[in-house]
């Protein structure tokens, strides 16, 4: 099938140095798979190979797959980086269809918020879990609002799975296996990302993710339960 790229769900990225220098990034997201959009690189980067510090729960047949999914997707903008460090300043200003996000940052959070969705969406099975995520970004996120949207996330899941006539797994314990995964993956990735830089603003964005899926098995169940309060509602009365 051929995709109609006017179709395509669009997320743009606008990086204002205070050198006044600025970076855009777009990415194109199929509206229907959610996966990413790249482009058909003429010269990959030698660190992109599969096989050049590949991560340990990679799935993926090398025969089929000479080259890492996520490593080629984010080629230009490991490039575009690659002499930046992690704390200088920058504004950053998110573009999606529903609204635009602008924040005054550092370019680790604003390239975090980006690399992000370029390793869920770029096919890596390790990542796949989070996809439904992507189609309703949220630049900047907290731990809070990353647990409430994984856990929305993850119990509409089962509602579908037991629409299917499948057995939903209603219990939350399973987020702490997923973000196991992709908290070890992304330290894996880190290690292939420092070879496409001089300096330390790629790998220390992906950190920043590793952090964030590290926390969240830790935080999982405080955060519900601070959060348990605001469904008063639901919980005196059931549904409607």
């Amino acid at each position: 099938m051929v995709l109609n790229m006017s179709d395509a769900i669009s997320i743009e990225y606008i990086f204002t140095f205070e050198d006044g220098r600025i970076e855009i990034f777009t990415l194109l997201l199929d509206r229907q798979t959610l996966s990413l959009i790249g482009e058909d690189l003429q010269e990959k980067p030698g660190w992109t190979e599969l096989l050049r510090n590949r991560c340990s729960l990679c799935s993926l047949d090398e025969q089929s797959h000479t080259h890492c999914p996520i490593a080629l997707n984010m080629a230009g903008i490991a490039s575009a980086f690659r002499d930046c460090y992690a704390y200088e300043k920058v504004k950053v200003t998110v573009e999606t269809e529903e609204r635009t996000y602008t924040k005054e940052t550092i370019i680790q959070e604003g390239l975090g918020s980006l690399i992000g969705i370029i390793m869920v969406a770029s096919g890596c099975p390790t990542m796949e879990y989070l996809k439904p995520m992507v189609r309703f970004h949220l630049p900047f996120a907290s731990l809070h609002e990353t647990i409430f949207r994984m856990a929305s996330v993850y119990l509409l899941a089962q509602y579908f799975i037991k629409q299917e006539g499948r057995e939903p797994a209603w219990d939350l314990a399973r987020i702490q296996d997923i973000y196991g995964r992709v908290g070890e993956l992304n330290r894996d990735f880190a290690q292939r990302l420092a070879q496409a830089a001089t300096k330390d603003a790629n790998a220390n964005a992906l950190v920043n993710l590793d952090c964030f899926a590290s926390m969240v098995p830790l935080a999982v169940d405080d955060i519900l339960t601070e959060l348990k309060q605001y469904f008063s509602a639901y919980l005196r009365h059931g549904s409607a």
